[in-house]
């Protein structure tokens, strides 16, 4: 079956880094526009990054432009998200996505798969 995996979360203070990835299994990753969304606490889930199946194209959530890159490896089945210049507001759990029908994933209710997510906490 599909499973998409996030690791790389943490504690981090703000103004670090940190980078996630998602490993994915049991589809044709390459065939997969891929994204990340996040959801913090008491709010809904929301669109951070999203890249197409090749990664010749991204798009980003205007709260995370210049500070977020998304980037995919197809070989290792894995897509990237790397996050610099941590603000206390990126603190969320942070989920991997999924979607063979789109070019790109920016909208929660259209994607395929989702993984269990990655927890972010960032200390001001």
């Amino acid at each position: 079956q599909v499973q998409l995996v996030e690791s790389g979360g943490g504690l981090v203070q703000a103004g670090g880094s940190l980078r996630l990835s998602c490993a994915a299994s049991g589809l044709t990753f390459s065939s997969y526009a891929m994204g990340w969304f996040r959801q913090a606490p008491g709010k809904e889930r929301a669109f951070v990054a999203a890249i197409n199946w090749g990664g010749s194209t991204t798009n980003y959530a205007d709260s995370v432009k210049g500070r977020f890159t998304i980037s995919r490896d197809n070989a290792k089945n894995t897509v990237y998200l790397q996050m610099n210049s941590l603000k206390a507001e990126d603190t969320a759990v942070y989920y991997c996505a999924a979607d063979l029908r789109r070019t790109l994933i920016t909208n929660r209710s259209v994607v395929d798969y989702w993984g269990k997510g990655t927890l972010v906490t960032v200390s001001s």
